[in-house]
């Protein structure tokens, strides 16, 4: 599972996803990539079942890079507790993803692979995203 060794703070505070993405939006290492159209938190788990559904459709061929990780702590209180007494333990780990954020690259695939793996890591996915390829330019 995705998360950090070591964060400077146990429990952080919910924020507001608003905006669009400052930096890993433009393809870095592959030529497919996936990318986010709405903002959203996306769990640790959300990104290992997308993770996993690429590599079965792939069979394990080609080279996959995961651009986000599940870096903010997301505390929960447990059910039945009333109000007051501080904030819940920590239950998951999430990251916080704006909208043109890539989420996750390929290469050393087809074109076809690429769309029917990434559209399968799509519906693991809570947020709309769009199959981007990077075109390169021919001097």
């Amino acid at each position: 599972m995705l998360r950090p060794k070591k964060t400077k703070f146990r429990k952080a505070f919910k924020g507001r996803i608003h905006g669009k993405a400052k930096g890993g939006f433009k393809i870095a290492f592959g030529k497919f990539a996936l990318k986010a159209l709405q903002p959203e938190r996306i769990q640790e788990k959300q990104i290992e079942s997308a993770r996993k559904a690429i590599n079965r459709h792939l069979r394990r061929a080609g080279k996959l890079w995961i651009r986000i990780f599940p870096d903010v702590p997301v505390s929960k209180k447990p059910a039945d507790v009333r109000m007051g007494r501080g904030k819940g333990s920590p239950e998951f780990w999430a990251c916080r993803v704006k909208p043109g954020r890539i989420l996750f690259e390929l290469d050393s695939v087809t074109e076809e692979q690429a769309i029917g793996a990434f559209s399968r890591a799509a519906a693991k996915l809570p947020i709309k995203t769009k199959i981007i390829k990077n075109i390169e330019e021919v001097i």
